[in-house]
């Protein structure tokens, strides 16, 4: 039987133990909370735009053009980031649970990245006009095999497989002046024959400089018959009467031979990425609005794209604000003019988006987007320069993102890391392509 005094003695130390063991519970907790982000809280308001600095994984934010202030409230600056060597230190940071594996490296120029029904992913290396297969088996953290499928290409960006479903015939690639395909079949690390120009006008191809926004992604609608191409625009809000912008700042459509031409969307000033929802087929974009009004003007924006929509470029902005270097222009477009779903930070440059439908990740992960952001150029303080998931219920967005992936940016401001790319790999992990460092990173969940 315990006596009296050991009786007293063991509450003393339990409560002694209590006391130590608290405030370190408390700070892996809060560490957890970090990690993940907060459970409820969701970044509004001026909190919401914010700049690198504020990121973090699990940080949300939700803007709306009551937030923005007005054009000119801030100048407008050339800021262009320092790129600088990753140091052994430096690696991206993401959500508790999942890990961050370097892929592969000493790529060149490392931009779009899609993966083929069969798991190889299809890797465009833009400024030396090549297409690269990166093939890794199930699980693993490096590719096995890494080999040029096709070279001698005009800065090639975007990539599909047709027809949509598990057995392609052929592979699509869009030059900055044109469609390609390319005969294929599951498996092939080289073309089946000699490429077919599909669509061989579109518009602003030639030098690099100069020729305006030159990416060009390519989607197929579910049912395959149609394949929608984005062209950014030529200028930046289309200031000279003299600048050639037919057939841009459009996503255009076409049949998967070339043919059946027709504007699809219009005012969409730079929609880099292109998808298409796996459940409802409706066509998403990745957008980058226009530049000189302010740090905070005009957002980014990833949108679900309706057919015949006009969204504003150069006349007006995210619905009826008409962008002041055109004051009075046509106002019979003012109330014609759609908003945008999800309004990302000004100037974060939004390229290549994907929906996750992978496996491996947390089932709330499913059919939600991951959009790589590259990072501004034009605001005093950066932003953008992370990955970023675009909640979805039921198929629809909620206006808000959550930061996924970052780190890219030193204390000091500096800037050694781009993200361009992202897709889904086979095995359900997420790939993103960087052309800072010019690699591709591997996130999988590790399951805590």
């Amino acid at each position: 039987m315990i006596n009296r005094l050991t009786f007293f003695a063991a509450i003393l130390l339990i409560v002694t133990l209590g006391a130590t063991l608290t405030p370190l519970v408390t700070e892996v907790r809060s560490q957890q909370r970090v990690a993940n982000g907060p459970a409820d809280a969701v970044l509004t308001g001026q909190g919401a735009l914010g700049d690198w600095t504020t990121d973090a994984p699990g940080v949300r934010r939700r803007i709306t053009t009551a937030d923005l202030p007005k054009p000119y409230a801030t100048r407008s600056v050339d800021n262009g980031p320092k790129l600088v060597k990753r140091s052994a230190s430096a690696w991206p940071q993401v959500p508790a649970g999942f890990k961050v594996e370097l892929f592969i490296s000493g790529l060149q120029n490392p931009r779009l990245i899609r993966t083929a029904p069969n798991g190889d992913a299809f890797l465009a290396e833009s400024i030396p006009g090549r297409i690269r297969i990166l093939r890794a088996a199930g699980g693993a953290s490096k590719p096995e095999v890494n080999q040029v499928f096709v070279s001698g290409l005009n800065r090639p960006f975007g990539i599909a497989f047709y027809p949509p479903g598990p057995n392609p015939q052929y592979v699509y690639v869009a030059n900055t002046d044109a469609v390609l395909r390319f005969p294929y079949q599951n498996g092939d690390l080289k073309p089946r024959g000699k490429p077919q120009v599909i669509v061989p006008d579109i518009p602003g191809g030639g030098q690099l400089r100069g020729g305006g926004h030159w990416t060009r992604d390519i989607a197929f609608s579910k049912d395959g018959k149609r394949m929608f191409v984005s062209v950014g625009s030529h200028s930046n809000v289309y200031e000279d009467p003299n600048e050639k912008e037919e057939r841009r700042a459009d996503i255009l459509e076409y049949h998967p031979d070339g043919t059946g031409f027709r504007l699809y969307a219009t005012g969409v000033r730079n929609p880099v990425g292109i998808a298409i929802h796996p459940q409802t087929g409706d066509l998403w974009a990745s957008v980058n609005e226009r530049d000189g009004l302010g740090d905070d003007l005009v957002p980014d924006y990833i949108t679900r794209v309706k057919e015949g929509g006009f969204y504003g470029w150069p006349w007006y902005y995210l619905g009826p604000y008409q962008d002041p270097r055109h004051p009075g222009a046509h106002p019979e477009l003012r109330d014609k003019v759609l908003s945008p779903d999800v309004l990302l930070q000004s100037h974060s440059a939004s390229l290549q988006m994907v929906f996750y439908t992978g496996q491996q990740f947390p089932r709330g992960y499913v059919n939600n987007v991951f959009a790589a952001q590259h990072g501004s150029w034009n605001r005093a303080r950066r932003t953008g320069y992370k990955v970023i998931r675009v909640s979805l219920r039921n198929g629809l967005p909620t206006g808000e993102y959550e930061d996924f992936m970052t780190g890219f940016v030193t204390p000091e401001g500096n800037v050694w890391g781009r993200p361009v790319g992202v897709t889904v790999a086979k095995d359900g992990s997420l790939l993103v392509t960087d052309d800072g460092s010019n690699v591709v990173w591997r996130i999988s969940y590790q399951h805590p």
